[in-house]
């Protein structure tokens, strides 16, 4: 699944492709999406100006004068501008046209998402699919006090505290065994018994692995590509330990164990990592 850096990859590749643009069309090709696509989405959002293209956790904010798009791309999504004339491609589910260029969001699985929340209904981070996210891992006041007052009293592990993403965002499941691997902290560790010292490293572990993988141009999935329809490189060139199961560790040399909690794969180091 595309996660944080990959989203915001995209992001920023959207941003400069349509903020402060006029969409001249919105075209569905596909209304059947994890939610269906409102049919009355594209007469409300005809003619308006794309005013912010922004992120929350895993969304993309489109923000009109009328309102906000939530866009979410699924399990293998991706979200990016083509050349005029291209043709469409199967999967190839939304076109959001504009007279510069054209943005196409292409989803095999159709479990992504295009919603709108208008501005009658308040702030987008109100929509109920965002409300209840947890705080922004580079938000200033993400620190380690914060993190150690919403780990309190969790008794499953940090690792699925982490996935939870309703204290933090973006600690998807790469990019938490990776920042765990980091901060030394084992996964299977009861959430409340982190300590505020490896909360503190916690905290600095997930911005460096984020910071990282989005100066990579990141990539949880392997036919993962941006808003340019490049692929990342982090999922192949940086990982110290996702995937590398039984190979040893970058550090110690020890063997790279792997385990599933919560029905998703969890890799460690059993001596850089000790419960």
């Amino acid at each position: 699944m595309p996660e944080l850096p990959e989203v915001e990859t995209t992001r920023r590749g959207i941003d400069a492709v349509a903020t402060g643009h006029t969409l001249k069309r919105l075209v569905i090709h596909e209304a059947r999406m994890r939610w269906p696509i409102p049919s009355e989405l594209p007469q409300q959002v005809q003619g308006q100006i794309v005013r912010a293209c922004r992120r929350r956790g895993k969304y993309l904010l489109l923000e009109f004068d009328q309102g906000t798009q939530l866009i979410h791309l699924g399990m293998s999504g991706s979200l990016r501008s083509v050349l005029k004339g291209e043709l469409l491609r199967k999967h190839d589910h939304v076109e959001w046209e504009f007279a510069h260029a054209t943005l196409r969001l292409h989803d095999p699985r159709r479990f992504g998402a295009v919603l709108w929340h208008p501005k009658s209904a308040g702030p987008a981070e109100q929509h109920p699919l965002l409300s209840k996210l947890g705080i922004e891992p580079f938000d200033p006041a993400f620190d380690a006090a914060h993190l150690r007052l919403g780990l309190q009293g969790r008794q499953v592990s940090i690792k699925q505290a982490l996935l939870a993403g309703d204290v933090v965002v973006g600690a998807g499941n790469i990019y938490a065994s990776e920042s765990l691997f980091r901060a030394r902290i084992h996964p299977k560790t009861k959430a409340a018994r982190v300590s505020l010292a490896r909360c503190a490293r916690l905290v600095d572990a997930l911005r460096s692995t984020l910071s990282d993988a989005l100066a990579s141009g990141g990539s949880t999935l392997r036919d993962y590509v941006n808003a340019t329809g490049e692929a990342g490189a982090y999922f192949t060139l940086h990982a110290a330990v996702y995937e590398r199961a039984g190979q040893p560790c970058r550090v110690c040399t020890s063997v790279i164990k792997r385990i599933v909690q919560g029905q998703r794969a969890t890799y460690f180091c059993p001596t850089c990592q000790k419960p």
